[in-house]
């Protein structure tokens, strides 16, 4: 991270003393782009999803079979499906098209079948949430290509996985993905604020086309973060931590990956206190920090970085920062834009791929899916 800071230093704006990264002309941006997409043709699996359980270790991370990689795969298909989708290329490229056939068609057969796999392990949540984001991708792209059927099928299944989110919602409000507490039919567990936001911001995405979304469940879950929100807006990892602001994951170093998600989703459901200004400071702390989230990356304990920062948040905060950057004015945005591309471009792997955590095989879709959708909204006029 030395020569990240030393290129962002020797870029500093001459009115507000701002360190930015050196310019990065479209076409720079666009060809890593064309390079993590390549790569996702490439990893797609037979059936048309993405990623596996094969690639094991030791210390990977508790997963209860066959339920929780049910669950992982789909969500990173779900991923992998939506940067193909947004990358607008598949009408010009016949690959990138038959990728996103067999990709959809994976979708619509498996996401209705995702459950929680054990009593107290619920990673379906994340299901729900890219699998609604992606439904949404695919609807837009059948409506393009004048399918009704194909766009009237893709409703159903958001109104589904709406449905299936709300069965796991929190007895609190908010979504967690774990319930070591009970283990009950609705979960007891603390939600966790990161989760809660995705959600929310999948169900905004939902509404946008119609999707009835129930009001109070949006509350509870506006309501969640705000719980974990501190006057900072950094945010506490769980709800089960709210009341130590000072243990490392809740203070700003541990939110980094943290709070442009959650910043998001209070802003998109009408909190006025997420001002353009707070924005700019999280996507700058993001920027000038990025240390302390890229320590953990590529770690292969969850948590075991400063701050106890685990891999896996770090091109999950950059993909919401990314989304943060579009809620800008223009002329602020653009710098912003640069310096998130800045620190993507450094990270792409010689096979085009990005990962940020050793996941038996998903990490890598998952990454550089991720990865994708963030310089995609660094391009301009994006």
């Amino acid at each position: 991270m030395l020569a990240l800071g030393t290129a962002f230093a020797s870029e500093k704006d001459a009115t507000t003393g701002n360190r930015h990264a050196p310019p990065h002309p479209p076409e720079e941006i666009q060809a890593s782009i064309d390079r993590g997409i390549a790569f996702l043709l490439d990893s797609q699996n037979q059936n048309g999803s993405w990623g596996s359980a094969t690639n094991t270790k030791a210390l990977n991370i508790y997963a209860p079979i066959p339920g929780a990689h049910h669950g992982f795969r789909a969500a990173v298909t779900a991923l992998a499906v939506s940067a193909l989708i947004e990358s607008g290329q598949a009408a010009a490229d016949p690959a990138i098209e038959s990728a996103l056939a067999r990709g959809e068609v994976f979708l619509l057969e498996e996401l209705p079948k995702v459950r929680r796999s054990a009593a107290n392990a619920i990673y379906n949540v994340w299901t729900h949430a890219y699998g609604i984001r992606a439904l949404v991708d695919m609807h837009a792209r059948a409506l393009a290509a004048s399918d009704a059927e194909r766009a009237a099928e893709c409703l159903v299944q958001i109104e589904t996985q709406v449905e299936l989110a709300t069965r796991y919602e929190s007895v609190n409000g908010g979504w967690g993905y774990y319930d070591f507490d009970v283990g009950a039919k609705r979960p007891a567990s603390s939600p966790t604020s990161f989760t809660t936001a995705s959600m929310l911001l999948a169900f905004h995405e939902a509404e946008q086309i119609g999707v009835d979304i129930d009001d109070k469940m949006i509350a509870r879950g506006v309501a969640s973060i705000g719980r974990q929100r501190y006057n900072n807006n950094t945010y506490a990892y769980g709800e089960y931590l709210k009341n130590r602001p000072l243990y490392p994951i809740n203070r700003a170093g541990g939110s980094l990956g943290r709070s442009q998600s959650c910043n998001l989703a209070l802003r998109t459901w009408g909190d006025k206190t997420i001002t353009d200004d707070v924005l700019v400071e999280w996507l700058e702390r993001l920027r000038d920090r990025n240390g302390w989230l890229d320590i953990g990356r590529k770690r292969p304990v969850p948590h075991e970085a400063w701050f106890s920062v685990a891999g896996y948040f770090f091109y999950y905060g950059h993909f919401y920062a990314a989304h943060c950057v579009q809620e800008l004015p223009d002329d602020v945005a653009a710098p912003l834009a640069n310096d998130l591309a800045h620190i993507i471009l450094n990270l792409q792997e010689k096979d085009g791929s990005w990962w940020d955590f050793p996941f038996y095989d998903y990490h890598q879709p998952y990454g550089t899916a991720y990865a994708v959708m963030t310089l995609l909204r660094c391009l301009p006029n994006q």
